[in-house]
């Protein structure tokens, strides 16, 4: 068993690959259908993307002709944040199907509580009809596990109030020195897997001396140093790349951080205070 082979058990049971390749900001056609398959080739398990990514066909082909069964490959995607109708969350399920060209996904997650042009705004009411919907794709058996992303501690809660199916999964803005403990800590008690987006801060932990000290404690990369820092905390990194050798290098994770030293980065403060922080998830 391997870091990219290893799974955590969400709370129906269904199991998932510790660590997922991210594809956010990778166009659709021959950059998305590419990274895809040598992530595949290079033993990764999980392939999470969104339909607001607008490459779900570039991603559904790799898988297709990755030549790999289908239920030995995770997959995620995402209702866009915009969406917040019953019936526009099943349209949008579908045209994420059809898109990957798939019967079902294996997790099915609302992108945001809020559209992205009104981020912060309320829209309890509309999520609590989304998360519905939700329900209804997963009820179909078409979701094995459904989920949110960026959701607050007040967010899950308003959801908590008429779910009768919990989201099983948060995925959030997290990495080294930003780790968002009072959302991370409510989502686990309740049960929930929280996934780490944004691992690498879209590389902005690659330039901190801090953590390069102990990268080279451990004769790793920063990379590799922030992505085991992220899984030693129970936490699932989505790690993105579109080099070949970056590919490679973020799935060799199968190294230990002493406690102390994982206690030291724990307490390390924002390693990449530069990068664009999601104001509501403090």
């Amino acid at each position: 068993m391997t870091a990219l082979t290893e799974t955590y058990a969400l709370s129906n049971g269904v199991q998932i690959p510790q660590v997922a390749f991210g594809t956010w900001q990778i166009p659709a056609g021959d950059a998305a259908y590419n990274s895809v398959k040598h992530a595949l080739a290079a033993g990764y398990r999980h392939i999470d993307t969104a339909l607001a990514y607008h490459n779900e066909r570039s991603v559904g082909q790799a898988i297709k002709d990755s030549g790999i069964a289908r239920d030995e490959i995770f997959v995620t995607t995402k209702l866009p944040a915009e969406t917040k109708t019953y019936q526009g969350a099943l349209d949008a399920f579908d045209e994420s199907l059809t898109n990957l060209g798939l019967d079902y996904v294996d997790l099915y997650l609302i992108h945001a509580p809020w559209p992205w042009s009104q981020m912060g705004t309320n829209h309890d009411e509309e999520n609590i009809e989304t998360w519905q919907a939700m329900e209804a794709i997963y009820n179909s058996g078409r979701a094995k596990a459904i989920g949110v992303s960026n959701f607050a501690v007040r967010d899950l809660k308003n959801i908590f109030k008429q779910a009768t199916v919990k989201p099983m999964v948060n995925q959030i803005q997290y990495y080294l020195g930003f780790t968002e403990p009072k959302i991370t800590s409510f989502s686990e008690d309740n049960g929930l897997l929280v996934e780490a987006y944004s691992p690498l801060a879209t590389g902005g932990v690659l330039n901190s001396p801090e953590i390069e000290k102990y990268a080279d404690k451990y004769g790793v990369s920063v990379a590799q140093l922030a992505l085991r820092f992220v899984l030693q905390n129970g936490v699932l990194p989505l790690p993105k790349a579109v080099n070949p050798a970056h590919i490679d290098a973020n799935a060799q994770l199968d190294f230990s951080i002493s406690a102390a030293d994982m206690a030291a980065l724990n307490a390390l403060p924002d390693t990449a205070n530069s990068y664009m922080h999601n104001p509501t998830q403090g």
